[in-house]
């Protein structure tokens, strides 16, 4: 049975929690990794410190507001290196400011969705995500890097 990779990276406990729960009843297969921060998420991604042995992502959740590095910051570096470029990086945020839009879009994030505040608005956001990117969408499969 095929898996796929997700990364999530965001800081928000509740937010991890509710998109933990929406995966679990996913139609598709998927294991789920954390990255609490920017610099987390780049570690992993790059297998540096403790993650020489991390399993490259098929699709990454990345949040603007991280501590550490932001989400735009990453996306740019996560876009240019040859090694992850290839992975599609949906922005899920709370920012609906055109700025945060455009640079995202400037930087090749693969689609930008706003999250709303309530929990009832994020399990909808991670419904649709899951029918369109894990169920639609042939997502690239698992590279060395």
């Amino acid at each position: 049975m095929e898996y796929l990779q997700i990364m999530l990276v965001e800081d928000n406990p509740g937010d991890i929690a509710l998109t933990k729960e929406a995966l679990k009843y996913a139609r598709t297969h998927n294991i789920l990794s954390i990255a609490n921060d920017g610099e987390q998420a780049l570690d992993m991604l790059f297998k540096k410190k403790e993650y020489e042995n991390y399993t490259l992502p098929n699709l990454i959740l990345l949040d603007i507001n991280l501590p550490k590095i932001n989400g735009k910051e990453v996306l740019a570096i996560i876009k240019k290196d040859e090694r992850t470029k290839y992975i599609p990086v949906i922005m899920l945020t709370t920012s609906d400011a055109e700025t945060d839009i455009y640079e995202s879009y400037m930087n090749h994030a693969n689609c930008y969705i706003v999250k709303g505040p309530d929990m009832d608005n994020l399990v909808s956001v991670i419904e649709s995500i899951e029918s369109f990117w894990l169920n639609r969408v042939k997502l690239p499969g698992r590279f060395v890097a």
